[in-house]
């Protein structure tokens, strides 16, 4: 937001175009770098491949992440998935070999900074840690927006350097079917609701007739009660507003996705979580002198109208209460619309935010509650929280909803050959 009125700087002449570029990436959430113009990328920040999956010729856009294979890409990789060529010894395209009938299909996230995975690194604020090592990544985070969709639960697929341990539905469905490689989108931003969300699905890159189905994760857990203003309930949305909201996204989705696609929908997490296990603890700011608490972070955020969530980060207990009430309304709009609206091009689940299921898993293996919280922000999930996260949410999809993964691919082995022989991927 600050950026976008920066208007000083972008009045130099040689920063004109760079300035309207980045403003360009974030009002669409569009890739800075895509010279094709088919929504993926080469480049990883500034919504490239860190977000998306990455792109395999981006002069070419007819070629990208999770278009069904073009004649079998007997010459050429069309779907970037790592599988084309023609076995020598039978004159069977790989792909037809390996991936026909597999069901494949991507991972599309439309969430908000949860989603996201918004995080700032704790070695940026705790005295002690405090070096030039610890900024030196500094720049690829505010490339990103301060978010790591690259380790994050639904579209994760790098090894985490932020705390924890990355797994994510996009790596579980790849390792289930090898065909799925790089079929992901993060289409997430900070501050995403069930309101602007509207504008932000249309940057979805999925085409009806040439792509295969996806599986769409629908998660704004918390910005449609989580505000800054001084009257926070007025501000909230309403359960009518959350069911006009989610139909017409659902129905835009039904208009873009190819046929047997599925959309999950999760519900709004209970925020008194946040206040019940860190009120008390000393934020990074405050843990060389024992002088700052959450409590007081929080307090201080409120009074500048700029707290992410004025109704769950306060120490008034009734507004906490009433907070997660409407927080619960809405979890059961969303549940009602799974169970009653039907729609041509994919079918509707409905599952609550485990983190009850979460915080039960991570006591089992000796942790804190707190250590589920991003130190910093002490709002958002952190990646060991996202990790247990993906467990939970799979082992769901596996009882309740197996339809929605699909089967096993029975030639992975065969597949991961072929990777190791041409040199990997």
């Amino acid at each position: 937001k600050s950026f976008m009125g920066f208007s000083s700087v972008c009045a130099f002449p040689l920063l004109a175009n760079l300035c309207e570029k980045i403003k360009y990436v974030l009002r669409n959430k569009l890739p800075f770098e895509d010279f094709d113009g088919d929504k993926f990328s080469t480049f990883p920040t500034l919504r490239g491949y860190h977000w998306r999956g990455r792109d395999c010729n981006d002069k070419n856009t007819t070629v990208y992440p999770g278009r069904r294979p073009a004649n079998w890409d007997a010459k050429s990789d069309s779907n970037c998935n790592g599988i084309w060529g023609v076995d020598p010894k039978d004159g069977i395209p790989y792909e037809e070999k390996f991936c026909k009938g597999a069901n494949s299909k991507g991972v599309v996230l439309l969430g908000d900074s949860a989603g996201a995975h918004f995080h700032i690194p704790p070695e940026w604020m705790t005295v002690t840690q405090m070096s030039a090592k610890s900024f030196a990544n500094l720049p690829m985070a505010f490339s990103d927006e301060l978010d790591w969709p690259q380790f994050s639960e639904i579209t994760g697929f790098l090894n985490s350097t932020i705390g924890g341990w990355t797994d994510s539905l996009y790596l579980r469905l790849r390792k289930r079917n090898r065909c799925n490689h790089r079929d992901l989108q993060n289409i997430s931003q900070n501050g995403g609701s069930s309101g602007n969300l509207l504008s932000l699905i249309k940057s979805l890159a999925r085409n009806q007739v040439l792509d295969n189905p996806a599986i769409v994760i629908y998660a704004t857990i918390g910005n449609d009660v989580c505000n800054g203003e001084r009257d926070t309930l007025a501000h909230m949305t309403t359960p009518k507003e959350m069911l006009s909201n989610v139909v017409q996204a659902l129905r835009y989705l039904d208009s873009r996705l190819p046929n047997g696609s599925h959309v999950i929908l999760t519900g709004l997490v209970d925020g008194r979580f946040l206040w019940d296990n860190l009120h008390d603890r000393y934020h990074p700011l405050g843990q060389l002198n024992k002088d700052v608490t959450y409590s007081q972070l929080y307090s201080f955020l409120d009074c500048l109208q700029v707290s992410p969530c004025s109704g769950w980060l306060t120490p008034n207990e009734t507004l906490r209460n009433l907070t997660s009430e409407r927080a619960l309304q809405l979890s059961n709009v969303l549940k009602e619309i799974a169970r009653s609206e039907k729609f041509a091009n994919f079918d509707i689940f409905y599952m609550d935010f485990p983190l009850r299921q979460t915080a039960e898993e991570w006591h089992k293996m000796g942790g804190e509650p707190w250590q589920l919280i991003e130190p910093v922000d002490g709002f958002h999930p952190s990646q060991i929280a996202a990790a247990l996260g993906t467990g939970i949410t799979w082992q769901k999809a596996l009882q309740e909803w197996p339809q929605v993964l699909g089967k096993e691919n029975p030639f992975n082995e065969q597949i991961e050959a072929i990777f190791k022989d041409q040199g990997g991927y």
